[in-house]
């Protein structure tokens, strides 16, 4: 069962916005990515659904955080059916996040009393979403649409929490137009671990230290 409830996990995106996502099968990696963005300061982490082996390597990562990262919320991506949702939340998964919006999938995260955080793109989406019982949503893909297009959705919708997962890299200018449009996080993934093979877990975590840095005063400057 999740150890932080929709409203923890929620102070936890409000103080560091930035979640990172991982896919992969290699658990020796998995694992050390994990670790450097907890020691650079990632309280939200997300290993996504996206091989054969990733059932066996979340069971791995979610005992290493419950024994290392005790305040680390650990969710799993790229979900799609009710019968996924329950196999990876009772082997310890503390939120849900989709590319796609499934509401009975929600209705499991509710059973559970985790977050589910759907994916979405349209203001119709959205707007069900959030009628579902959704407190955040993921737009996917972001790089499709850009963050004009988050400006204007949220025009009608201020109160709508945006993730924008896709098109977010971790450098000054795109950060700052994405949080500027209004989207309240953003998620990272291949761009926040590329070259991540040739440098050391210290170093990884360091520039993982860096972007939450630089995160935290373009939101203060907002």
């Amino acid at each position: 069962m999740s150890r932080f409830s929709p409203a923890a996990l929620h102070q936890k995106l409000d103080a560091v916005p930035v979640v990172p996502l991982l896919s992969g099968d290699d658990e020796a990696f998995v694992l050390r990515m994990l670790s450097a963005a907890y020691e650079g300061g990632v309280r939200v982490f997300e290993f996504t659904n996206r091989s054969a082996k990733a059932f066996d390597i979340f069971k791995v990562l979610a005992k290493m955080v419950e024994r290392d990262c005790p305040d680390l919320a650990l969710g799993i991506g790229t979900i799609f059916e009710p019968t996924e949702a329950r196999r990876f939340l009772d082997v310890g998964a503390d939120f849900i996040i989709q590319p796609v919006m499934t509401p009975s999938v929600g209705e499991v995260c509710r059973e559970y009393g985790v977050d589910w955080m759907p994916g979405t793109l349209t203001p119709t989406e959205i707007y069900a979403a959030i009628k579902a019982g959704a407190e955040i949503v993921k737009l996917f893909p972001g790089n499709a649409v850009g963050p004009g297009y988050v400006k204007a959705v949220l025009a009608p919708m201020p109160k709508a929490k945006i993730m924008v997962t896709g098109g977010v890299e971790p450098n000054e200018a795109n950060l700052r137009s994405w949080f500027s449009a209004g989207a309240k996080y953003v998620g990272m993934g291949s761009q926040l671990f590329k070259d991540a093979n040739q440098k050391s877990t210290a170093q990884i975590a360091q520039e993982m230290a860096a972007l939450l840095a630089l995160v935290k005063n373009i939101q203060a400057g907002l």
